[in-house]
């Protein structure tokens, strides 16, 4: 068994004054609530973004357990779509005082490179600061942050760094090194 060293880093914007805006990539190019929970559906976002990404914490979610991650209170996820087919999308987590949490974050790899994450990113920074308005009962964001590793894409931390994110904190681990999942079983 071999391991790798991962690095974690946390990022975070103290406010929405802080968020400096992508270019819009095209017409082409539209975001939109998920507002239908649908664990098929985000579970379809989850694999095909992070599948040749590490991304393997859900992966073993029921569709109960699925379900009832995506129907909490405040639970949003925002989809990116060319010409109607999704390019990625952003989950945002609500927290305790009025913190966001960018739970997950990423794009197709079909769509990566084309200056559609930035527009995304900026799109869900947004939606994170402005979750009570579309929320009764929450408080108003007070704090937006999110997590990036050394597995991520190689341009995830320049963007986060690029929309005004900061970093207040760096890990640094062994772990078991594992293959890439693939968007589905077997791929």
């Amino acid at each position: 068994m071999s391991t790798i060293t991962l690095t974690t880093w946390s990022l975070e914007m103290a406010s929405p004054q802080d968020l400096v805006r992508a270019a819009v990539p095209g017409p082409e190019i539209s975001v939109r609530r998920a507002e239908v929970p649908s664990p098929e559906f985000s579970r379809f976002l989850y694999a095909s973004v992070g599948g040749d990404i590490h991304w393997t914490d859900r992966l073993s979610l029921t569709r109960a357990q699925w379900v009832e991650q995506l129907g909490r209170p405040g639970v949003e996820t925002w989809v990116a779509y060319e010409h109607g087919t999704p390019a990625g999308y952003v989950e945002l987590d609500p927290q305790e005082d009025g913190v966001v949490e960018i739970m997950y974050f990423g794009l197709l790899p079909d769509f990566r490179g084309r200056r559609i994450g930035g527009h995304l990113l900026t799109l869900g920074v947004d939606a994170a600061w402005s979750l009570a308005d579309r929320w009764p009962g929450r408080e108003a964001t007070t704090r937006v942050w999110l997590h990036t590793c050394s597995q991520d894409g190689p341009t995830a931390m320049d963007n986060y760094l690029r929309r005004g994110f900061k970093l207040f904190k760096t890990e640094t681990e062994q772990k078991e090194s594992t293959p890439t999942p693939g968007p589905w079983p077997g791929a």
